[in-house]
């Protein structure tokens, strides 16, 4: 089957978007933890394979590394099925430009997404990647101490930005991260949609920008780990501002600016609430 063409993108985005919200509150959740859990597998991984690499030797190359690993996560998150916050910001908000939702269903799905997603990467962090061993503490040595290190880099880039800063990192963000998405809809096999989301999500990590799901990762493993001058208030401070940043990075030069090329002289849907069918969710 032929890939789908862009005004077609539009119209399956919208639809998705649409979907997402008339699935029951419950398996938003569920999904969005799964989703947060994907997000941070692939983080531990990036963590993992970059660690150990000296950038008076390597360069730029780790961050490279770390990118490629890192689309474990939205490889994850889109073949297997679940619900990533940083994508609903662009298809949701779609749904309701294209007539098919209102503001309170955008609000209230977001708002369920985040914290499903909280948890899950929540989860992954304190059990699978720092009470494991896998990223050690100050006194590790091996892999562990090498892994430790890296994520202290990592955590200590992501919190001593300006504010001004880490926003606009979260627009570049998902500015990416919402057309790897978009990208992923004109395939219509696994391997297109994982060619689809390779360049875009391993070009927003090489860069450095901030994805607020990942950073549920990151920076509340580096307070799990014991890394110095990691703290609750400057993890939250950055979710604030990423967040921020991937919200109008999706909405702005993602969805409205497709809704505005493909779907705004289309008649509109008649908005829509409530549970869809059993079959349907």
């Amino acid at each position: 089957m032929a890939a789908r063409e862009p005004a077609e993108i539009a119209r399956v985005a919208s639809a998705t978007g649409a979907k997402k919200v008339h699935r029951t509150w419950d398996r938003v959740l569920v999904r969005a933890f799964l989703a947060g859990a994907y997000i941070s597998f692939g983080a531990l991984v990036a963590i993992t394979v970059s660690s150990g690499l000296d950038a008076g030797t390597w360069g730029t190359l780790p961050t490279l590394f770390m990118g490629a690993a890192f689309t474990l996560g939205l490889v994850l998150v889109l073949i297997a099925g679940s619900d990533l916050a940083t994508g609903n910001m662009m298809l949701v908000p779609l749904g309701a430009m294209n007539g098919k939702l209102g503001i309170g269903d955008v609000v209230r799905n977001l708002t369920l997404v985040l914290l499903g997603n909280l948890l899950g990467a929540l989860f992954v962090a304190y059990f699978l990647a720092v009470s494991t061993g896998v990223i050690g503490d100050p006194d590790s040595t091996g892999s562990a101490g090498l892994t430790f290190a890296r994520l202290a880099e990592i955590a200590d880039g992501k919190t001593h930005h300006t504010a001004w800063e880490t926003f606009l990192r979260g627009v570049g963000c998902n500015w990416l991260v919402c057309l790897a998405v978009w990208m992923s809809l004109a395939a219509t096999s696994v391997s297109g949609k994982i060619l689809a989301v390779f360049f875009p999500v391993m070009a927003f990590v090489a860069m450095g920008f901030d994805h607020v799901v990942a950073n549920m990762f990151f920076l509340p493993a580096a307070v799990f780990a014991g890394v110095e001058g990691a703290t609750w208030g400057d993890t939250v401070v950055n979710w604030l501002l990423a967040g921020a940043g991937n919200l109008v990075g999706a909405v702005v030069f993602v969805g409205t600016s497709y809704w505005y090329l493909f779907l705004r002289d289309e008649p509109q849907a008649t908005p829509t609430t409530g549970a869809e069918p059993a079959e349907r969710a």
